[in-house]
């Protein structure tokens, strides 16, 4: 069997890999076993925001010489100085990190965190959003999912876009009964295709929660450490969240790790005993690649931030004059970057069109792709991968 071969029967997956092996990632830039130079517009799916192979997070992470694994029970340090760092950077009254793997578990710490601290048991989220693959979050994801997990978490209200005015009354409205435990989505749903909603939509449900009792949580696995423009992206929104879930872009790539950060009163009500454990969160190797992320970040974050807004608009001013074969609705904020077509299967014919021609991207369903660049990328890369997508066309 050829290496694909074996992929295709040792490896599970929901849907055939993309038809390129990649054996190195510099910058912006991916290589395949035959030497073919992609330029590379997913960043992982919003994970490689300080771009890849970039030497001075590597050499951090090289220089790690501490314990190979520290359980959670005991006192690390690093551990104390990334929790007390992610109190620093994030937005509102936020202090306390409870470690997580990643976005999916840093979830299931959140929801379980606001029904203990209210003591319901209902939540409210975003239609066709995805929060995760565990029974947790998947009960408040898409609602599809229930086709296929019949035993899915019960009381799982789900609010369709648009997220403006005319959707926020609806959460309104469920609020009003004080049985919902949380309201959760991301301030930017990027896996709806970029979906931006109003700011009077946030306006209305920050201050219905805090009114009603109810838990505001705040996705940023996706959108958070600069994605979206600003260093999280409900700081557009003026939020001040219960609980903010992080991962993705909180190590860059140079690490895998989680977190679901909260409030002191909501960390409180998580205190009875073996109300959180997590055997891998924050594996020492791991905290020292967040560190280095996330230093490198704040040490640079004006040039990167600035980066990203201009990077936004040159995308928003070459995509709109774009000759796609359809038309074409942008949602873009700062880089995280949405093409909608109402045409079925054709944002999939033009990704696979770009692959062959050495740009990478992400078809969301059939008639979206998404682009998440780094923030690192040069506004020539930017120019070439845009040159090969009118090229493709």
């Amino acid at each position: 069997m050829n290496l694909a071969q074996k992929d295709k029967k040792f490896l599970g997956r929901d849907i055939p890999p993309m038809p390129i092996e990649i054996t190195k990632a510099k910058g912006s830039y991916l290589y395949d076993t035959k030497g073919k130079k992609y330029i590379d517009f997913l960043g992982g799916w919003c994970v490689g925001n300080v771009g890849w192979d970039n030497k001075v997070v590597k050499e951090k992470v090289k220089k790690y010489d501490g314990p190979d694994y520290v359980s959670p029970r005991y006192i690390f340090k690093p551990r104390v100085q990334l929790a007390e760092l992610l109190a620093k950077i994030t937005p509102g009254k936020l202090v306390t990190s409870f470690p997580a793997t990643g976005g999916t578990e840093a979830v299931e710490t959140a929801l379980q965190a606001a029904m203990s601290f209210t003591g319901r048991h209902k939540f409210i989220s975003v239609e066709g959003s995805y929060h995760g693959h565990s029974i947790g979050a998947m009960s408040i994801g898409s609602s599809h999912w229930r086709k296929h997990y019949k035993n899915l978490l019960f009381h799982c209200h789900k609010i369709k876009p648009p997220l403006d005015k005319k959707a926020a009354a609806k959460v309104v409205k469920l609020l009003k009964n004080r049985d919902i435990a949380a309201y959760i989505s991301e301030p930017v749903v990027c896996n709806l295709g970029v979906e931006i909603p109003t700011k009077e939509y946030f306006s209305i449900i920050q201050a219905a929660c805090k009114k009603y009792g109810t838990v505001l949580i705040i996705d940023e696995v996706a959108t958070g450490f600069g994605r979206t423009g600003k260093m999280f992206a409900c700081e557009h929104y003026g939020l001040k969240p219960d609980i903010v879930t992080l991962a993705k872009a909180i190590a860059g790539g140079y690490g895998v790790l989680g977190a679901a950060v909260m409030t002191a009163p909501l960390a409180k009500a998580m205190t009875w005993d073996f109300s959180f454990y997590s055997t891998f969160g924050w594996h020492p190797r791991n905290v020292q690649a967040a560190l280095a992320n996330i230093q490198y970040l704040q040490k640079n974050k004006t040039k990167l931030l600035n980066n990203a807004n201009e990077l936004s608009d040159y995308f928003v001013k070459r995509l709109s004059k774009m000759p796609f074969k359809y038309p074409a609705e942008l949602k873009i904020k700062g880089l995280a970057i949405g093409v909608h077509f109402k045409q079925n299967g054709y944002a999939e014919k033009v990704t696979m069109k770009c692959l062959n021609n050495g740009l990478v991207f992400s078809k969301l369903h059939a008639t979206k792709f998404t682009f998440f660049p780094a923030l690192t990328m040069s506004k020539q890369v930017a120019k070439q991968g845009l040159d090969i997508l009118e090229k493709s066309l």
